[in-house]
């Protein structure tokens, strides 16, 4: 038994349950704001995170639904808030704001909301979500920027509302600059309502259990997610190796190299040997980097371990200043996540060859996002219904093959975000998209397949040419498959007139002109010899796999070949 010191007494059981029931209320929170936010990005994709913290602004508990390089990045942000703020500056009922990359999520394109919260007067703890918004200003969302100060507005760490009253001439600096107003102000609006939900349930929590603060349930999360991980991690070799991996880049290739440590009651990973900044949008901070890195390091060893300051701590990560992975002010950062989703498999490497057999092959890593900023056609007088529209679109390759099944056709990892809905989409402005359907041969050959990437093919509203801001990567490396598997297929991408298009960049589409795009695939796991043919059949009846893929690859014969298709035209099972 234990005595908080509201002189209640609390059993490990309802410790446990009223853990439990923190976790329920930052997912409730996370949802609230999906249903609330203005940004399809948050609304249809998932892009966001949600937590509780303590007074002393550790987290306690994050949302399910979210990405980790916003929530793991978000663990360490409130800490700025408070010493940003000050303490002695922080009332009930303030809203606290930033888009810093540096003490937020990254990247001017999040913004992050903390809330304190006051039970009975007293503060008693934090509530901070994290959104990414479709447009911040400057040269919008893409890697063409030479510094930050070009990618948008910047937020410091501020009030955006003091004992409930708004700043007003925030909202107007903000509505000035922007190309979205309405949706981005409706965005805060909705970051800060989803905190009070969360303050909401947290205070019908507390006067169910007859608790006045949060010191003890605190203190056996932390404890017990201290020790589980410290626990998952000592049972593992105490080991180094080392991994990396060369990746598109924005004009050069980039090189990621990583050292893993796995020490008695650590694990540590170094970046040294990493490229250096580089001259265009696509440099992370260090906090982004820890996200991914300790993301990946806890799907591979205590995935079941609940997510918070404590479970996070054990993985310490580190970066030469001024790498492509531990970019300084004032770097160009708006496509950080291009190069900080690639971080898992380059970490996925090294560990591979300490625990063989535990992670998958690597996979598309970065998401295709693209963002299509539509106009009324120059070359001749537009039609008067064409209107001007800022369009973002997030969409997934295939992931990597694992050790004991197929990779995930059209899912990211490790950004866990949702693909938007057609639909969704063209809902947003006079964007058309042609063609979305997964794309056969794409995923490496294997004994286990990689996921398949998709086709898509974009387009604008008759009376509209567009800006394309292409943010893709995998297109000279695809990635690579472990333990003898084959490689997924790369990202392509050209206008329907095969006039050339970048991997990176923003690029004019003409009127009446359509964007190809072929997102890349997951590579294979193990010998394509060992795949079951079962599964091969399955594949071929499906279109995941060519006749020419089952042949070459597999292994399978003509007769098969056509046996398998005569069958599938006849309907029967396989």
């Amino acid at each position: 038994m234990v005595n908080n010191a509201g002189g209640a007494k609390t059993d490990n059981v309802a410790h446990q349950v009223m853990w439990n029931r923190l976790i329920s209320v930052v997912e409730e929170q996370a949802q609230a704001l999906v249903r609330t936010a203005f940004s399809t990005s948050v609304r249809e994709a998932g892009d966001l995170s949600a937590g509780v913290y303590d007074v002393d602004c550790r987290m306690l508990a994050q949302a399910v639904t979210g990405t980790p390089g916003h929530v793991n990045a978000m663990a360490d942000s409130v800490g700025h808030f408070v010493r940003r703020i000050g303490r002695d500056n922080i009332f009930e009922g303030d809203v606290y704001i930033t888009n810093d990359p540096w003490e937020g999520t990254g990247h001017l394109h999040d913004i992050t909301v903390v809330t304190p919260s006051f039970y009975n007067g007293s503060l008693v703890g934090f509530f901070a979500c994290t959104a990414h918004i479709v447009d911040i200003g400057g040269r919008g969302f893409g890697a063409d920027a030479a510094s930050i100060y070009e990618e948008g507005l910047y937020l410091p760490v501020m009030k955006f509302a003091e004992r409930g009253s708004v700043d007003m001439t925030l909202v107007h600096i903000v509505r000035g600059n922007v190309r979205e107003p309405d949706q981005l102000i409706g965005d805060i609006y909705a970051l800060a309502t989803c905190n009070e939900i969360g303050h909401r349930r947290l205070f019908e929590m507390m006067s169910e259990f007859n608790i006045t603060n949060l010191d003890d349930i605190a203190g056996f999360i932390l404890e017990n997610s201290r020790r589980a991980t410290i626990e998952r991690i000592a049972a593992l070799p105490q080991a180094s190796a080392s991994g990396e991996m060369t990746i598109d880049g924005y004009a050069s290739p980039i090189d990621l190299k990583v050292k893993v440590d796995i020490r008695e009651d650590r694990i540590l990973c170094d970046f040294d040997g990493t490229s250096g900044v580089d001259k265009k949008g696509i440099n992370v901070p260090l906090v982004y980097t820890k996200a991914y890195a300790c993301y990946a390091l806890k799907c591979a060893i205590a995935p079941e371990i609940p997510n918070n300051a404590a479970s996070l701590a054990p993985f310490e990560i580190s970066a030469p200043e001024n790498t492509i992975v531990n970019a300084l002010h004032p770097a160009p950062v708006a496509l950080r996540h291009v190069i900080g989703h690639m971080i898992p498999d380059t970490v996925y490497g090294a560990l591979d060859k300490i625990l063989p057999n535990l992670v998958p092959a690597e996979g598309a890593g970065t998401l295709c996002n693209f963002q299509v900023s539509l106009r009324p056609r120059t070359d001749e007088v537009a039609p008067d219904d064409a209107v001007r529209a800022e369009v973002l679109t997030f969409n997934s390759g295939g992931s990597g093959a694992r050790p004991g099944s197929d990779g995930l056709n059209a899912t990211a990892f490790p950004s866990g975000v949702m693909t938007m809905p057609i639909e969704a989409t063209e809902n947003t402005g006079p964007i058309v998209i042609w063609r979305k359907e997964l794309r056969p041969d794409s995923g490496g050959a294997g004994k286990y397949r990689g996921g398949l990437g998709q086709y898509m093919e974009v387009g604008a509203n008759e009376g509209h040419e567009f800006d394309f801001q292409a943010m893709f990567d995998r297109v000279d490396y695809p990635a690579r498959g472990r333990q003898g598997g084959m490689s997924g297929a790369p990202t392509t991408i050209a206008q329907d007139d095969q006039t050339p298009m970048k991997g990176k960049g923003k690029q004019f589409v003409p009127h009446g002109r359509r964007v190809m795009l072929a997102f890349p695939g997951g590579a294979g796991y193990g010998d394509a010899s060992e795949r079951d043919p079962a599964l091969v059949r399955r594949d071929l009846a499906r279109g995941y796999i060519s006749r020419e893929v089952a042949r070459r690859d597999y292994g399978f014969s003509d007769a098969d070949i056509t046996a398998v298709l005569d069958a599938v035209e006849r309907g029967e099972e396989l």
